[in-house]
């Protein structure tokens, strides 16, 4: 079963915990699929938590150690359900993304943040890495292994046969322009039921009905040699006036947070890369024509999410080597040169275990959210502060050169010596 939950942390808590994630993960009742801080006061953290009741782990050994040298990642975190004004419509995150991947070697990033239905804006320097493992990877319990080629495996939600043409359309159509490898399609017997649920923070989560069903399709799949699952299905319990609002630019997607639960509950049980894409995008329950949101506009002119979720998957990263796939590439936790996040929404696991670690938090002002999860409200310090992602992509060039910031900003400080008395009596 799956359950949205709500938790109340209180400061003093964390403090005897040794710390935010220590705490944090002393509240659950079962380790959660996905947790964010949704608020955070001078008293106590608000914690929006999704759990799966069944056991959880990741079928992976422990991550072999990679040295720092070689590839810098930069980890891009664009949290889908909480209105982020960069990505948080229809893979308007594309040129962000893209900045930064020039500034590291790689960037990882969510699907979420590139995915735009028929539109992607991607390229080799992008690890199109699902949430949980992001997670893993920021923790330092999985490596991220680049891939020649994934095979991929389709699950088609059970529908009416027009919206199941369409969706197989569209494989034929990656296959035929992008040569994607498709192993195969399953059409389940039944609905999965996929939900979508708002939180009280105003942030988007959602459930499934019949996780059964979309696991026995995955094993399935995997079972005939794909490397890569991608789902599509139909999203229930939409609200038509939230849905209008999204599309005018006002409210955030009603659908993210089940992609990400969808997507978390596949690789956490089965290991294997995941994303989510809509069986029938959701134009006609809200505007039958007229001009949309830009970063909306991906969604809107296309009928079903699915090209884009195939084009990404094609080289997304395993969390273990796979010879089918193979390796081009490996990048661990030694290889992070930075972690960039909404400046308002830094209450999840990345920012979090890159700030116990001592890694760069670059917070990014331009991209607001619904949230007010600051690094003032967390108490985190030593996050940069960047205006937007142009300037965030400045910062991680200068960290990369080893060039101090304080240098590159005026006016700049003359540094006198301490004095030996000054010095002995600080001791």
């Amino acid at each position: 079963m799956i359950v949205n939950r709500t938790y109340v942390l209180d400061r003093a808590d964390v403090a005897a915990a040794g710390g935010l994630l220590p705490a944090i993960e002393k509240t659950f009742d079962n380790e959660p699929l996905r947790w964010f801080i949704s608020a955070a006061t001078p008293e106590q953290l608000t914690i929006e938590s999704t759990d799966y009741t069944d056991e959880l782990a990741l079928p992976v050994g422990e991550p072999g150690w990679l040295p720092g040298a070689g590839p810098q990642v930069v980890v891009s975190i664009v949290p889908t359900g909480i209105g982020c004004s960069i990505g948080g419509f229809a893979g308007d995150a594309g040129p962000a993304t893209a900045l930064l991947a020039q500034a590291g070697d790689y960037v990882v990033t969510n699907p979420n943040a590139v995915n735009a239905s028929d539109f992607i804006y991607i390229n080799d320097r992008v690890l199109y890495t699902e949430g949980s493992c992001v997670d893993q990877f920021c923790r330092g319990r999985v490596n991220l292994y680049r891939p020649r080629l994934n095979k991929i495996g389709v699950i088609i939600e059970h529908a009416d046969p027009a919206a199941i043409a369409g969706a197989l359309n569209i494989v034929n159509t990656a296959r035929a322009v992008y040569g994607v490898d498709i192993v195969d399609v399953v059409v389940t017997p039944e609905r999965i039921g996929t939900h979508s649920v708002q939180q009280p923070s105003g942030s988007y989560v959602g459930t499934i009905e019949r996780p059964e069903v979309l696991l026995d399709a995955a094993r399935t799949l995997l079972e005939r040699g794909a490397t890569a699952i991608a789902v599509t299905s139909d999203v229930q319990n939409l609200n038509t006036d939230a849905y209008t609002d999204h599309f005018r630019g006002g409210h955030p997607n009603p659908v993210g947070g089940v992609e990400a639960i969808i997507s978390h509950l596949l690789v956490r049980t089965l290991g294997a890369p995941a994303a989510h894409a809509p069986l029938k995008n959701f134009k006609d329950i809200t505007l039958n024509h007229g001009l949309v949101d830009p970063r909306g506009a991906g969604e809107f002119v296309s009928a079903n999410g699915l090209a884009s979720v195939l084009i990404g998957l094609r080289h997304a990263p395993q969390i273990r080597p796979d010879t089918r796939a193979g390796t081009i590439d490996a990048v661990g936790i030694n290889n992070i040169a930075a972690v960039v996040a909404p400046a308002s929404a830094l209450g999840g696991v990345p920012v979090l275990e890159a700030s116990r670690r001592g890694i760069p938090v670059i917070a990014v002002a331009d991209n607001t959210t619904i949230l007010d999860v600051t690094a003032d409200n967390l108490g985190l310090d030593g996050v940069i502060p960047a205006s937007n992602y142009i300037e965030a992509a400045g910062i991680v060039l200068a960290l990369r050169a080893s060039v101090s910031l304080d240098s590159l900003r005026r006016p700049l400080a003359t540094q006198h010596p301490i004095e030996i008395g000054k010095l002995e009596a600080l001791r």
